[in-house]
């Protein structure tokens, strides 16, 4: 019985993604978005200051609006799915 349980649970290095409430997947989805975001933003301000070093003009506003907030709002969209779907084929399968 606990295989069977086991096996319907999604499993991402080796964490058992199934088992969290609806409170826990909405935080862990936020926080992944803003995790992303945030990492993706640092990046592209440090890539917009070598390549302005260069000689060129790019305003590091463009690093929030063109880079780091689509792939935010693409990891939120992406692990709301994952894990909303995740949560919700837990409690479908339990009723």
């Amino acid at each position: 019985m606990v295989a069977a349980t086991q096996a319907n649970q999604g499993r991402f290095l080796g964490i058992q993604l199934g088992d969290f409430g609806l409170f826990a997947t909405l935080l862990l989805s936020f926080s992944l978005g803003f995790l992303a975001f945030f990492a993706t933003c640092f990046v592209s301000i440090l890539g917009i200051l070598i390549y302005n070093s260069g000689g060129h003009s790019v305003n590091f506003a463009d690093s929030y609006r063109y880079i780091a907030l689509p792939v935010g709002l693409t990891v939120l969209a992406i692990s709301l799915i994952l894990l909303l779907g995740l949560w919700l084929r837990r409690k479908l399968s339990n009723n």
